[in-house]
């Protein structure tokens, strides 16, 4: 389909404009040919009578709609009679009747209301999110409304943030109790015992992968005596009493000393949630972690991260991000559909801010087209009124030309029946 700008669609519609007007002047300078000429060579009586009454009035006719049209506009042939020019004169009175007719008429709260309700703004959304590609382009739509939004934040205040609200949050945290009771719940669930058992087969390689160190280590503190192979087969006995222990602890979660381990991380908790010492101990803790400077940069790269990722979406169709938010928008489209309820809680609450924006806003935008029109120019507006309805108007011209001219006869008529009854 062709795209008409805004200049082409004036140029077009001045064009039409200057034509009919063409057409009533045309017929208003006929009628006045006709007028002169039934002067000339016609008599008053007769054919050329009626000629020339209706010659006359389709003049005094248009005449009287030119000047009726022309006075919306300007002033007639320039002259500054009172009341013509009126759109430009009344263009801000103009402004805001339209701006209160706008308000009664379209932004009635209860007429709005009405039209929203039978609208089912719900019933809507969820054929549209449940058809088509509609939930991939909103969720696309949201990733860059998203982008849009982290880029125009300044980093150093989004990193402020976090870190203010991530302090402000773990200062008011009671460490030691809440370890505790993660502690509890490890053992209560038998989480630990897979750590426990990590931890043993962790420590089981590090002694295997730091033989030699801990062999040199042995021969450095035996008498310089003892010879060197005794020292040899002791470490690989100790070495292999080690290995052994540890198999046994790996392969036995019901080991005596796994037991040990649970009763004391038991009484840990336990400490963790009564002992003044260790909560004292903990929150120490809490704020030399707080005031490290890498705990800043740590909070300074979430943000960083955070904005990447939201970048990275809107720019490709198969992020993370991207998937969860077309998942989340088709899930609301077949919840809208299946949820009766939820349904009515939309539709409530579209209606109800249906209502709020125009019994608060109603009044603004009146207000809003009334600064608006007057800040046009008094000319632009009343040239840019004529190209919309100037056409039409010139109609009127035509009409009272030959209505004037049909009046003409009929007074002509009415006047010679007279003259014969008298």
């Amino acid at each position: 389909m062709k795209v008409v700008n805004n200049t082409e669609f004036d140029t077009r519609r001045a064009t039409r404009l200057a034509a009919m007007k063409r057409r009533a002047n045309g017929l208003l300078v006929f009628a006045a040919l006709v007028f002169v000429a039934s002067h000339i060579w016609g008599e008053s009586e007769g054919t050329w009578g009626f000629v020339r009454a209706a010659a006359e009035a389709g003049m005094v006719g248009g005449v009287a709609d030119w000047f009726a049209v022309t006075a919306l506009f300007r002033h007639p042939l320039g002259i500054p009679v009172p009341h013509t020019a009126i759109i430009p004169r009344g263009k801000d009175a103009i402004g805001r009747g339209l701006g209160e007719f706008i308000e009664r008429s379209f932004l009635d709260p209860d007429q709005l209301v009405e039209r929203v309700r039978q609208a089912d703004p719900a019933g809507r959304i969820a054929h549209w999110l449940s058809s088509g590609d509609h939930a991939e382009q909103a969720a696309k739509q949201a990733a860059v409304v998203m982008a849009g939004v982290a880029d125009a934040l300044a980093d150093e205040d989004v990193q402020a943030g976090i870190s203010e609200a991530l302090t402000d949050r773990l200062e008011h945290v009671d460490v030691t109790p809440a370890v505790g009771a993660v502690v509890d719940w490890a053992i209560e669930g038998g989480h630990h015992k897979a750590l426990v058992t990590a931890a043993l087969r962790g420590l089981s390689t590090t002694l295997t992968e730091s033989e030699d160190m801990l062999r040199e280590r042995l021969g450095s503190e035996t008498p310089w005596w003892v010879p060197g192979n005794v020292d040899d087969i002791v470490f690989q006995r100790l070495n292999a009493g080690v290995q052994s222990f540890l198999q046994d602890l790996i392969d036995q979660p019901d080991h005596e000393l796994r037991l040990q381990i649970d009763q004391r991380a038991i009484a840990l908790a336990s400490d963790m949630r009564t002992s003044e010492v260790i909560r004292r101990r903990g929150e120490q803790i809490r704020d030399e972690l707080l005031s490290d400077p890498k705990t800043q940069d740590w909070t300074a790269a979430l943000w960083t991260s955070i904005k990447d990722t939201i970048s990275d979406a809107a720019t490709t169709s198969d992020s993370a991000l991207r998937q969860r938010f077309e998942h989340a928008f088709r899930n609301v489209g077949e919840r809208l559909q299946s949820d009766e309820h939820l349904a009515n809680r939309v539709n409530t609450w579209t209606v109800s801010i249906a209502r709020q924006l125009t019994e608060q806003s109603g009044g603004e935008v009146a207000r809003l087209v009334a600064s608006t029109v007057d800040r046009w120019d008094a000319k632009e507006t009343a040239h840019r009124l004529e190209l919309q309805v100037g056409r039409d108007l010139q109609f009127i011209r035509i009409n009272g030309t030959l209505v004037g001219a049909l009046v003409g006869v009929l007074i002509h008529t009415v006047e010679l029946a007279l003259r014969s009854g008298a």
